[in-house]
């Protein structure tokens, strides 16, 4: 008995000096990993300012794409000091970067649709078939843009309705922008009696077209006649306008033309 306690107290000793080597080791590894956290977070911090500010010198890159890009690089810039902070307490870095591709994996099997529609979201960010306040139409829907995200788009319906539609929506599918270019064309037709004096009808046309400054020059407008039958025949008139024009000189084109020609004595089937 009294033979074991030396050997009690020199087994307690050595334990005690080696858990204190193992504190004071540990000690500068939590030392130098609060260090590494503290200057990985103030550079993730710079980096998400700076690559903000470096894509907004460019005037085309969108807002969304901007905080997008800006947000994923402070991310991969935080994770990247974590994986370095759990190397200095000795974990394997090809382990936690194996466990991360693993996860990585297993959410974007499980978000498959989320991760179409942020695909989506990009490529219509950055190829911009649509932008904000632009008239636009697929099979499916139709209305005013509202906002581009990068999950759905928001738009306004003619009748003031809000719609969100999933980016994969609108990108798989073929889509009518009717406000992207500076100038339309758009047609009127009327129906007059087959006895009216055509010539004296197209003259009216082309004076109502001549007259409005909103209609352009060039192209030209036309006037003919698009369909002939026994109850009389069709004159039609093919002009161009600004986008901006097009729904008004539309509405005041086709009352002046009913008025001229009543006041023609142009009978109007």
């Amino acid at each position: 008995m009294n033979g074991s306690t030396p050997n009690f107290f020199a087994a307690a000793g050595d334990t005690w000096q080696a858990l204190i080597a193992l504190v004071v080791a540990y000690s500068f590894s939590a030392v130098g990993a609060i260090l590494i956290l503290i200057i990985g977070w103030l550079i993730a911090g710079l980096a998400e300012r700076w690559s903000y500010r470096a894509m907004g010198a460019f005037g085309h890159v969108d807002e969304t794409v901007k905080r997008f890009l800006s947000k994923s690089l402070r991310y991969g810039v935080l994770i990247l000091v974590a994986i370095t902070v759990l190397s200095q307490f000795g974990v394997q870095t090809t382990s936690i970067i194996a466990a991360l591709g693993a996860a990585g994996l297993a959410v974007g099997l499980a978000l498959q649709g989320t991760l179409q529609n942020i695909a989506a979201g990009l490529m219509l960010l950055f190829l911009r078939p649509f932008r904000v306040g632009e008239y636009i139409e697929t099979s499916a829907i139709g209305g005013t843009i509202r906002d581009v995200g990068l999950f759905a788009t928001e738009l306004q319906t003619k009748e003031g309705i809000y719609v969100l539609a999933p980016n994969s929506s609108l990108w798989n599918t073929p889509v009518k922008n009717y406000t992207r270019n500076a100038t339309r064309r758009n047609e009127l037709t009327v129906k007059i009696g087959g006895d009216t004096n055509l010539e004296e009808a197209q003259a009216v046309l082309r004076g109502l077209l001549d007259a409005d400054p909103r209609v352009i020059n060039d192209p030209a407008p036309a006037v003919y006649v698009s369909e002939l039958s026994g109850a009389g025949l069709t004159l039609a008139a093919r002009y161009w306008t600004a986008t901006t024009d097009f729904t008004a000189a539309r509405f005041d084109l086709n009352r002046a033309l009913e008025e001229a020609l009543r006041n023609k004595g142009i009978a109007i089937k």
